[in-house]
C-alpha cells in the first residue's frame, strides 16, 4: 500500500476511534455498563465485530472491551516525513475503524432510534428520511441468498457524491444493469450532497427493492455494507462467529464487492477503504490520489485513482474482476435451442447476407481492457429493411474481446459460437463460419424490428452468460458496407491461418486424445465431427488445439475428449476408442469412420464444411469444391447439389467434406492415395492454397503438382480434364484403380 495511503490511513483511525471511545465514555457515565445496545433485528449482534472477533457485543460493558482493543490495534501515527513502507499496519488500522464505527453507531441508534428507517419500503422525493440503516434479518435471508445464488454477484460501496446529479443516475442505473447492489454512504466532505440524495433528485427510486440502499449520511455508516457481508457468510456459508480468516476469503471469493470513493477524500474515507481491503473489497476512485496497484489482499489492485467518471463502472468491475450477469436476451423475437434447427426458405426470405451472394465473415479477437467498451454495439453501413425483399448485404462481424484472464486460444471458440447462438433467434437461419458464414432473415422476424444491431446484443449477453469465466468486456462492430467487409475479412484470414499453422508440426501418432464436434446436430442430427491433428474440423474453424480449449473452458460442451484407443486400420484411420464414441454421439446411426478416406467409412458431412470432395472414377482420382465456388464441377454437381447429397450428417462413400486447411495436411485420403489423388479444384481455391499446394507437391517428389491439378479453366466434366491431365502426366493415372 502507499506510503501516503497508509498514513491517512492511520491517522483517519485515529479520528475514528478517539471519537468513538469518547462517545463510548459518554454513554457509559450517562446510561451506566449494563445498558443494552445492538442493531435491531437480528441474532448477530454488531455483526463485523461477531463474525471476526466471536464477541457478541450486547451492553456498553462489552463494548468497552472491545474498545480497548481497538486502541491496542491502533498503529502510532507516522511522523510527517515518515511513511510506513508495508500493508499491514494499515490493514490493523482500518479494522479497529470498523470495530469502533459499529460501536459509534449503536450508540447512535440508542440515543436516536428514529435515526434510520430500518424499512425495506421504496424512498422517492415524498420521503422526509431516506437513510434505512442496518438490515435486519429478514431483509438479510431475503437479499443475502442472492449472493449465493449469483443473482447478485456483488455490491458497490459508494461513498460521497457524483459531479452531477445526471452523472449519479447514470452510474446507478449502470450498475442496476449488472444486477449489483449500491450500498451507500457518506456526504461529500462538505457535507452537501450525497449519492444517495442525487438519485432522489434525479427522480430515482431507491431503498432496497431497487437494489439501491442509502445506508446513512455519515462514513460511520459504512460499516452496514460490511457488516452485511459478514452475516451474509455467517447465515449462508456456514461460516462460525470468530473464524475471521474464514469470513474474510468467503466474502473475497464470493461476494464481489469494491468501493467508489466520488469526492475529495478525508483520513476517514481512506481508513475505512482499509478496512475494505481486508476482505478483498478494492477502492476505485476518481480522485487524484497515490494507488496501490500491486496484488495481494485484493485480487487484482487494492487502489485504482484518476478513473473519469465515465468509465468508473466498468473499471471497476475490472478491478473486482466481477463477471458480468446477464439473464435477458435483448432482442424483438423469442430465442432458444427450440429454433436452432428452423429453416428460412425462399417465400420466407426478407433479407440475407453471406452464402455466396456476397461476403460474409465472422472474427473475434481479444483486444487490451482500456480497448474495449462492454456492451457496446456498432453498426457501419445500412441495415436489412434497406435492401428490396430477398435482397443481400455483404456483412463482417468484428467481435472485440477484452479479460485478464482471455487467452488468444480462446477467440476461435467464442468465434465458433456465433453459428449456434445465431440459429437460436426465431426467423433467423446460419450456416458456415470464418469468411464463409451465410445469414438468412425471415420476413416475421425483421417486421417484429430485428436488426443487424441485434446480433451484437445476443452475443454480447450469451457469451457473457456461457463464457464470463474467461473474459471480462465484449464489444460488437457491424460492417455492412463492402469495402469495409473486404478489409476485415481479409485480416481475418492472416489470424485464420495463424491459428491452422499451430497445429502443422502435431501428428495423429503423437497424442492418444482427439476430440468430438457436435455443434452441427441442429441441422444433421446423426453428424459426428472428430478432430484430430492432422484432420481438422470440416469447417474449417476448429482443428485440434482450437477444440481442446474449448474443452477447457465449457468441460460439458460440445468439444468432447475421444479417447482414440487402437488403431483397427492404419491405412484408412480407424481407431477403437473413436468409433464407440460416434456410435454413441451419432444414436446409433454410424458404426465406424475414417479419417484418411473418403471410399472406406467417410465422416459424416453436415452443411457447414468448408469443401466436400467427390471421386472421379474415369480420372482415376477426386475433385474438391469450395462453397464459394458456384459453377459445374466434374462430378455433374454444384456445391449446393453435393451439399444436399453428402450433408446432412449422411455417410456416404465416395464423397466427403473438409475444410480448405485439411487439403495439405499430411493424412489428406491418403487412405484413398492422398493428395496425390487430387485431379480437379476451382481455380481460385487453388490460388488461395498455392504456397502450401507447391510446399506439400515438394515433400512428395512434385515440386510440379499444383501446375498438374485441372480447373475449370480447363473443364468441369471428366472428359475434358482427362487430357489435361494425361498430358500433365499427373500421377494419379499411374495409381492403382481407386474402386
Amino acid at each position: 500500500m502507499s506510503k501516503i495511503i497508509i498514513s491517512a490511513v492511520i491517522r483517519g483511525a485515529h479520528k475514528i476511534v478517539n471519537n468513538a471511545s469518547q462517545k463510548l465514555d459518554d454513554a457509559i457515565a450517562k446510561y451506566g455498563p449494563q445498558q443494552e445496545i445492538g442493531f435491531p433485528d437480528t441474532a448477530y449482534f454488531l455483526p463485523i465485530i461477531y463474525s471476526l472477533m466471536g464477541m457478541p457485543v450486547k451492553n456498553l460493558k462489552d463494548a468497552k472491551s472491545v474498545m480497548d482493543r481497538c486502541i491496542e490495534m491502533l498503529p502510532p501515527v507516522p511522523a510527517e516525513k515518515h511513511h510506513l513502507p508495508y500493508l499491514g499496519p494499515g490493514l490493523d488500522a482500518g479494522l479497529a475503524t470498523l470495530f469502533a464505527e459499529e460501536i459509534f453507531e449503536a450508540i447512535r441508534i440508542l440515543e436516536q432510534p428514529d435515526f434510520y428507517l430500518y424499512s425495506e419500503d421504496i424512498i422517492d422525493k415524498s420521503s422526509q428520511n431516506i437513510w434505512v440503516g442496518p438490515a435486519n434479518d429478514i431483509i438479510l435471508r431475503k437479499r443475502g441468498v442472492e449472493f449465493v445464488d449469483g443473482s447478485a454477484p456483488g455490491f458497490a460501496a459508494i461513498v460521497g457524491s457524483a459531479p452531477s446529479v445526471e452523472e449519479a443516475c447514470a452510474l446507478a442505473h449502470e450498475y442496476q444493469t449488472k444486477n449489483l447492489y449500491v450500498f451507500i454512504a457518506a456526504r461529500d466532505i462538505e457535507g452537501k450532497t450525497s449519492f444517495a440524495e442525487q438519485l432522489v433528485e434525479g427522480g430515482m427510486q431507491i431503498g432496497w427493492p431497487t437494489r439501491l440502499v442509502p445506508f446513512g449520511p455519515d462514513i460511520s455508516a459504512a460499516v452496514f455494507a460490511l457488516g452485511f457481508a459478514c452475516r451474509a457468510a455467517m447465515a449462508f456459508g456456514g461460516i462460525k462467529p470468530g473464524a475471521a480468516l474464514k469470513n474474510l476469503i468467503y466474502n473475497k471469493d464470493r461476494v464481489f464487492a469494491f468501493v467508489n470513493a466520488l469526492s475529495e477524500i478525508p483520513d476517514e474515507w481512506y481508513a475505512n477503504a482499509a478496512g475494505a481491503i481486508n476482505w478483498g473489497f478494492p477502492t476505485i476512485t476518481t480522485q487524484d490520489i497515490p494507488q496501490v496497484l500491486p496484488t495481494g489482499i485484493c485480487t487484482y489492485e487494492h487502489v485504482v485513482s484518476n478513473v473519469p467518471f465515465k468509465e468508473i463502472g466498468p473499471k471497476s468491475i475490472e478491478v473486482r474482476g466481477l463477471k458480468v450477469v446477464i439473464t435477458e436476451v435483448p432482442i424483438p423475437v423469442a430465442f432458444g435451442p427450440a429454433f436452432e434447427g428452423e429453416r428460412v426458405r425462399k417465400d420466407e426470405l426478407r433479407s440475407q447476407c453471406g452464402g455466396g451472394k456476397t461476403l460474409a465473415v465472422e472474427w473475434v479477437t481479444s483486444k487490451r481492457m482500456d480497448e474495449v467498451e462492454d456492451g457496446k454495439v456498432e453498426l457501419i453501413g445500412p441495415d436489412l429493411d434497406s435492401v428490396k425483399e430477398g435482397g443481400a448485404l455483404p456483412l463482417a462481424i468484428l467481435v472485440e474481446v477484452a479479460g485478464r484472464n482471455f487467452q488468444a486460444d480462446f477467440e476461435p471458440i467464442l468465434e465458433r459460437q456465433i453459428h449456434h447462438l445465431v440459429n437460436y433467434v426465431q426467423g433467423i437461419m446460419h450456416m458456415g463460419q470464418r469468411d464463409i458464414a451465410w445469414y438468412r432473415f425471415g420476413k416475421s422476424a425483421v417486421e417484429k424490428g430485428f436488426r443487424l444491431e441485434h446480433i451484437g446484443k445476443l452475443l454480447h449477453a450469451k457469451f457473457h452468460q456461457d463464457f464470463g469465466a474467461v473474459f471480462d468486456k465484449v464489444q460488437i462492430k457491424l460492417f455492412t458496407e463492402k469495402e469495409k467487409v473486404e478489409e476485415i475479412a481479409n485480416q481475418a484470414r492472416k489470424v485464420y491461418s495463424e491459428r491452422d499453422a499451430r497445429v502443422e508440426g502435431m501428428t495423429d501418432e503423437t497424442t492418444d486424445i482427439f476430440y468430438s464436434c457436435t455443434l452441427c446436430q441442429s441441422f444433421a442430427p446423426t453428424h459426428v465431427c472428430v478432430v484430430s491433428p492432422e484432420r481438422t474440423g470440416l469447417c474449417g474453424a476448429y482443428n485440434w488445439m482450437d477444440c481442446k480449449a474449448s474443452n477447457e473452458i465449457n468441460p460439458t460442451g460440445p468439444n468432447q475428449p475421444v479417447a482414440k484407443g487402437e488403431c483397427t486400420d492404419e491405412r484408412y484411420g480407424q481407431f477403437a476408442g473413436v468409433n464407440e464414441f460416434v456410435q454413441k454421439a451419432s444414436r446409433q446411426a454410424i458404426n465406424s469412420v475414417s479419417f484418411y478416406s473418403l471410399l472406406v467409412d467417410p465422416m459424416t458431412t453436415c452443411g457447414c464444411c468448408e469443401c466436400i470432395a467427390a471421386i472421379l472414377p474415369m480420372c482415376n482420382g477426386v475433385m474438391t469444391v469450395h462453397r464459394d465456388y458456384t459453377g459445374e464441377t466434374p462430378c455433374g454437381m454444384k456445391f449446393t447439389t453435393l451439399a444436399g447429397t453428402a450433408g446432412g450428417g449422411l455417410q456416404s462413400p465416395g464423397f466427403v467434406g473438409h475444410s480448405k486447411y485439411n487439403i495439405c495436411q499430411r493424412k489428406y485420403l491418403l487412405g484413398d492415395g492422398g493428395l496425390l489423388r487430387l485431379v480437379w479444384m476451382p481455380k481460385s481455391l487453388k490460388e488461395e492454397l498455392r504456397e502450401r499446394l507447391v510446399k506439400r507437391g515438394e515433400e512428395m517428389g512434385y515440386p510440379n503438382l499444383i501446375d498438374m491439378i485441372a480447373d475449370e479453366t480447363v473443364g468441369v466434366t471428366e472428359d475434358e480434364i482427362y487430357p489435361f491431365l494425361e498430358e500433365k502426366g499427373h500421377p494419379a493415372l499411374k495409381l492403382e484403380s481407386i474402386l
